[in-house]
Order: C-alpha cells, then sequence, then structure tokens
C-alpha cells in the first residue's frame, strides 16, 4: 500500500521542470516518434553538440542566458572549449520543489583546473506554448533533451526566478571517473541530437538519466530504488552510497551545501561558481 501511495504520488507530481498543468497537447501523431523538429521555446531551440578531439572537446551551444524573470531573459548560445585532462571532479545537484520537499530537479556539474564548470540538465524540451504536466509526462507528450549550460544560467534561475532552493553536492568521484562520466554524458547529448527520445515522468528523466550514467561507467553502483522516483531523496540516497562525503552527518552536509543564499549574494560576480562553493570547499 505505501508503495502504490508513493507510486501514485510521483506520477501525479515527479518532473524535470516546474509543476505547471497548462499544456498544448501534441496529436496523435506527434506521440509516435519523438523529433528534434518542432517549434520549439526559445531556451531550448538549439540543441548542444559536442565534437571530441583527442583530449581536447569542444561543446557547442553552450547555454547562458541573462535572465530578467523565468520568462524574460536575453538568449546566448556560446561554443566552449575543455580540456578532458584538466577535469577535477563532478559536482551532483538537487532543487527540491517548493510544497513537496521529497521531489527534485537534479542536475551535473563537473569541474576543470582553472575554475571552469560546466552544467548539465536533462529536462523536458518545451514547445512554444507548451508547459510541463507530469500526467501528460507519461504519454509522449514532451522530447528530453540535456541542457549544457553555464552554471549561472541554471542555478539563478531557479533561486532567484523560480524560488527554489538549490545545494551543490561534491561527489567522491575521481578525476579519472569524472572524465568517464562527463565522455558518457556528452555521447548522450550527441546521441539526442541525432536520435531523439520522449520524456518520461518515471522512466526517462532528470534523476533516470544520471543514474544511467553512473551505472554505465560502474556498473551497479546507484541501485535502483524509491530515492530515485522521489529524487528529493536522492542526496541521502548517495550519501548512504558513499557517493558524498561521510566524514560529517547527512544533515550537516546538507547545510552545507546549500548555496541559495551565495547565489544571491554574489548574483553578478565575475567568479559566481567559486563563490558560491565557499561554504563547501
Amino acid at each position: 500500500m505505501i508503495r502504490l501511495t508513493i507510486l501514485c504520488l510521483t506520477i501525479h507530481l515527479l518532473g524535470c521542470s516546474s509543476l505547471t498543468t497548462n499544456v498544448v497537447r501534441n496529436d496523435l501523431p506527434d506521440r509516435t516518434r519523438p523529433s528534434n523538429h518542432r517549434e520549439w521555446s526559445p531556451q531550448f531551440s538549439k540543441l548542444p553538440q559536442i565534437e571530441f578531439e583527442g583530449d581536447q572537446v569542444l561543446v557547442r551551444n553552450v547555454r547562458n542566458n541573462n535572465y530578467v524573470s523565468e520568462n524574460d531573459f536575453v538568449l546566448n548560445f556560446e561554443d566552449r572549449r575543455f580540456d578532458l585532462n584538466k577535469i577535477e571532479g563532478v559536482d551532483f545537484l538537487v532543487c527540491p520543489f517548493q510544497n513537496a520537499q521529497y521531489l527534485a530537479h537534479t542536475m551535473l556539474t563537473f569541474r576543470f583546473a582553472g575554475d571552469e564548470f560546466l552544467a548539465v540538465s536533462a529536462e523536458i524540451r518545451t514547445e512554444k506554448g507548451e508547459e510541463y504536466s507530469p500526467l501528460l509526462g507519461i504519454t509522449n507528450q514532451f522530447e528530453i533533451t540535456y541542457v549544457v549550460a553555464d552554471e549561472k544560467d541554471l542555478i539563478r534561475l531557479r533561486t532567484r526566478h523560480r524560488n527554489a532552493e538549490v545545494y551543490i553536492y561534491p561527489t567522491l568521484a575521481t578525476p579519472d571517473k569524472a572524465r568517464e562520466l562527463f565522455i558518457d554524458v556528452m555521447k548522450r547529448v550527441n546521441q539526442l541530437a541525432v536520435r531523439p527520445e520522449f520524456y518520461h515522468t518515471l522512466l526517462n528523466n532528470c534523476t533516470t538519466s544520471i543514474v544511467k550514467h553512473v551505472n554505465a561507467i560502474s556498473p551497479n553502483r546507484v541501485p535502483y530504488n524509491y530515492s530515485i522516483l522521489l529524487p528529493g531523496l536522492s542526496a541521502k540516497y548517495a550519501y548512504d552510497l558513499g557517493l558524498l562525503d561521510r566524514s560529517v552527518p547527512f544533515g550537516e552536509l546538507k547545510k552545507r551545501c546549500n548555496v541559495t543564499a551565495l547565489s544571491e549574494q554574489y548574483y553578478d560576480d565575475p567568479d559566481y561558481s567559486l563563490r558560491i562553493r565557499g561554504q563547501i570547499r
């Protein structure tokens, strides 16, 4: 009965976007095959693409919007180069939903030597006039996309304009494992550019995508359980699995990793990503 209740709540509430209900419904033919050719919302108008050149990686269409409000922003996409030899680690980001703390959006940020950061967020790719609905998210209403972005874009959008909390948990991944994870994630970015997929509220969302990547480089490292269905619990699950620092109790770690206030304090700081990590470095 408890499991059934959790499943029902999850179907009604879980998602990789804010909880909204106004949706432009796709016709049946649009739900039979995912597509990269629709009238996309501006913030999803360009797909990221990755070019591997030995240890050098060119990431095209890194999103770096400047937001006035959630729906009013200066659209900006950039090309950035990264050296795989400079990857230092990866952070796990959790953004709980305001009225349902056991639900959350999850993301990754890769850290490079020289104070470079690159964030990745699996989300629904909305069309113009379309908003997220968890129920329609199980009916092939939405495509899934990976937003590859500057942290300022993804985090400030949530802390200021969605009034959400953001937690940045440094993982214990070695540079070698972080590099493997980065490559696996970026290969999927390219795969989605040529073979789009439908988002699924339960099976193909922000958190399940991260779990698949982790298990791809370390088989069965993250066994499937209810903390993946309820990603507001995912940080504690990662802690229990030894993926996060366990030298302090989880409650203390969670407190340290809350960067919401720092995001506001250093909103326009050129060293934003470094500044918001002041508590956790």
